[in-house]
């Protein structure tokens, strides 16, 4: 892959900005988060942005004219890029990371936007690329789409409109097939995700997505409670209609990463995977979502029986992540669930 080296560029001071950009969870810290990090990332993107320009520039046939730092999370600094041809690019830059977490991004809004179709807004990526920085320094940027964020519809448009991405067909062979997983690894926040193709559902969610977080957790109830619900994880999907049929999920789907354009839908910032639809509700404690959001979305997808303890055990999937980005604070909530489940 072409290496795009950092250079140096003047300070801009950044207005208020209403493009797309990456949010926390309020109120979550990440182990390590502290303004040193941020006094640093502010001083690199000075040097990041001109060669990131340049990239533009070649890839879109047209003049920067304005870079903007617009914020960062706990692993990647945001930019806006203002263009001659009037289009805006937003870019997140993550020194000492490869392509591998800005891939399974790229691909994640590929697959929502096959499957969304007209439904919901979802930014276009224009690419993936690596940098340097300085030698034995490297790091990756994703470029895409910069978005004018504003409200979104309802609560009832976006419960219709990811129910109807849920029952599209998928955009890859393996998924058309039955099969689960994604066609690269990606991340949940700063966390690894495993996506290897899986023919069985169950499977898939016991190995790649509980055990893998009680694995990073390494602790011991929480792992000893895991295993339980693992061996029993069968029992709850019974009254699932069979086979369960992969859907494109957004995969971390909370308020922050939902926004709208122009009065509809949209959603950025996935963690996407071919999964079962009521796995996108994993993140519903953070998202908001009312009694108009599920109505609407059963209206397309109907409720099926057990739902609401399956609710829980999708969860607890993202509480373990939670524990493991952000440390003890969320041991409560995952130990909680697996109480209730009779798991410890």
């Amino acid at each position: 892959r072409h290496s795009i080296r950092i250079n140096a560029m003047p300070h801009v001071v950044a207005p208020r900005l209403y493009c797309l950009t990456t949010s926390r969870v309020p109120g979550r810290r990440s182990r390590g988060s502290s303004f040193e990090n941020k006094r640093r990332s502010m001083g690199a993107w000075r040097r990041e942005a001109a060669s990131v320009a340049e990239w533009i520039e070649t890839k879109l046939d047209t003049k920067v004219t304005k870079e903007t730092f617009a914020g960062s999370s706990d692993w990647a600094s945001n930019y806006r890029y203002d263009t001659e041809a009037k289009k805006s690019v937003f870019v997140k830059v993550a020194l000492g990371r490869d392509t591998t977490m800005f891939t399974g991004e790229q691909q994640g809004l590929d697959a929502m936007k096959h499957a969304a179709g007209e439904a919901l807004t979802i930014p276009a990526v224009y690419g993936v690329e690596e940098i340097a920085n300085r030698p034995g320094r490297s790091g990756s940027f994703i470029a895409m789409e910069c978005l004018q964020l504003s409200r979104g519809g309802s609560q009832a448009e976006l419960g219709r409109a990811l129910a109807l991405m849920h029952s599209a067909e998928p955009l890859h062979e393996e998924a058309k097939q039955g099969k689960f997983g994604f066609p690269v690894d990606n991340t949940i926040g700063g966390t690894p995700q495993p996506n290897p193709w899986t023919d069985d559902w169950i499977e898939f969610y016991k190995e790649h997505r509980l055990r893998h977080q009680a694995r990073l957790a390494g602790n011991a109830e929480l792992t000893k409670g895991v295993e339980k619900l693992c061996d029993k994880l069968e029992s709850y999907f019974e009254g699932v209609q069979r086979p369960i049929k992969p859907a494109t999920l957004h995969g971390d789907l909370w308020s922050g990463n939902i926004s709208g354009v122009d009065g509809k839908p949209c959603i950025f910032d996935p963690a996407s995977y071919y999964g079962h639809s009521e796995a996108e509700f994993g993140m519903s404690w953070c998202a908001g979502f009312g009694d108009a959001f599920y109505q609407a979305y059963f209206d397309v997808l109907p409720r099926e029986e057990g739902f609401e303890k399956r609710a829980q055990i999708y969860k607890l999937y993202h509480y373990l992540n939670h524990y493991n980005l952000f440390g003890s604070s969320y041991y409560s909530s995952a130990a909680s669930i697996l109480s209730s489940l009779g798991c410890l």
